[in-house]
């Protein structure tokens, strides 16, 4: 019965709108504004294809959350036969659920595991939730529409409040108690428009919320208990240290069995054999001695050498080192004199620069003392002249 629950949302919907036509009248033949009529059926329109929008989401939801209770029942049902892993049995299984959706997410964990497979079984698994999820029924059920859904059916409740309030006060006029008495009646009917579509706006936006929360609630069970009964029935065991050490101790006792069975052919020859093992040993001993001497004393004259070069080698190594770091010190002392150098440099220049600027100045101040003797000098010769 849960699982269909959004059925409700239809019966709900066909009372509003009667009630909606009721009051405007339609049934009495007594329509008081086509206008408020019009806005109210649009509205009841616009959210009625929102909600069959969503009843084919939940649809597909409800068939895939059905897919996953039979096969919980049915994988119970085999294991119950049985009393054994079924993993073997069901992952050669070309379809195990039916659903393309399903049956996608589930190759995908069958080609996982198939890569962690070896001879002696899986050397790890993973868990089916990470393919089979929560994620994956909210896709299913178009989760991102319709978890905004009553918040657009809330919206649009309240544009139709701010629409019929701005009807009643766009026939709204009149200069005096008169006219404005008159004018009071288109005023009420766009009120009604407003508060109709409110309420039947946060009316459906409520209703809707608890049958999509109910419906995923639900699904989200129905999940869980798959989930478990897959990972009691289903689950393909991994291979462990238990197995291995089980394989070492058959390979321990099979050699043992074949020492044993060596040790009774050379029972009764043993002191034989080892004496003759002893002369030739000893004859080998011997004879490498003799022919392999010079070669010996050879290697040993060549391990020399190179004992000696290497210590040849390290002792210029030594040197060159030295060398290097007595370069890098001279380039750390030449560094500080150029930089000491660069410095002295900014010094002299900024003294320069001042320099100049003084220079500069004099030149101004004598230029100008120069001028004003000129000029006095004019001005006498000319007093003098008359």
């Amino acid at each position: 019965m849960k699982k269909r629950i959004y059925f409700i949302l239809f019966l709900f919907y066909f009372v509003v709108l009667g009630f909606i036509l009721h009051l405007n009248g339609v049934f009495t033949g007594e329509v008081s504004s086509y206008e408020n009529l019009l806005i109210n059926v649009g509205f009841l329109l616009l959210i009625g294809v929102l909600f069959l929008i969503s009843a084919f989401s939940f649809a597909r939801l409800n068939r895939c959350t059905d897919v996953l209770a039979e096969v919980t029942d049915a994988i119970y049902e085999k294991y119950q036969e049985n009393g054994e892993n079924l993993w073997l049995e069901l992952k050669k299984k070309e379809e195990f659920f039916g659903h393309p959706v399903l049956d996608e997410a589930f190759d995908r964990y069958r080609l996982r595991l198939k890569n962690y497979s070896t001879k002696k079984g899986l050397r790890q698994t993973c868990d089916l939730e990470e393919y089979i999820n929560e994620d994956l029924l909210d896709q299913i059920g178009a989760s991102h529409y319709n978890a905004n859904l009553s918040g657009t059916m809330t919206g649009l409740g309240i544009l139709g409040t701010f629409l019929g309030l701005s009807l009643g006060l766009g026939a709204f006029s009149g200069d005096d108690i008169f006219t404005i008495a008159d004018n009071v009646g288109p005023l009420l009917s766009g009120m009604k428009v407003a508060f109709h579509t409110s309420i039947y706006g946060i009316l459906f936006s409520l209703v809707f919320t608890f049958i999509y929360r109910s419906i995923m609630a639900y699904s989200y069970e129905i999940l869980s208990d798959f989930l478990l009964c897959f990972r009691e029935c289903v689950m393909p065991p991994v291979s462990n240290a238990n197995d291995t050490a089980d394989a070492m101790l058959i390979y321990q006792a099979n050699m043992a069995n074949s020492m044993q069975e060596i040790q009774k052919l050379l029972k009764g020859n043993a002191l034989e054999q080892t004496q003759g093992v002893e002369k030739i040993v000893q004859a080998f001993t011997s004879q490498l001695s003799e022919h392999m001497g010079t070669d010996f004393e050879k290697m040993g004259q060549a391990l020399h050498t190179a004992c000696e070069a290497q210590a040849l080698y390290s002792r210029n190594y030594q040197s060159l080192e030295a060398t290097t770091r007595e370069l890098l010190e001279s380039n750390r002392i030449l560094m500080q004199t150029l930089e000491h150098t660069m410095q002295r440099q900014e010094i002299f220049a900024h003294e320069l620069q001042n320099q100049q600027q003084q220079l500069s100045q004099a030149c101004e101040t004598l230029n100008e003392d120069i001028s004003n003797q000129l000029y006095t000098f004019n001005q006498m010769r000319n007093l003098y002249e008359k």
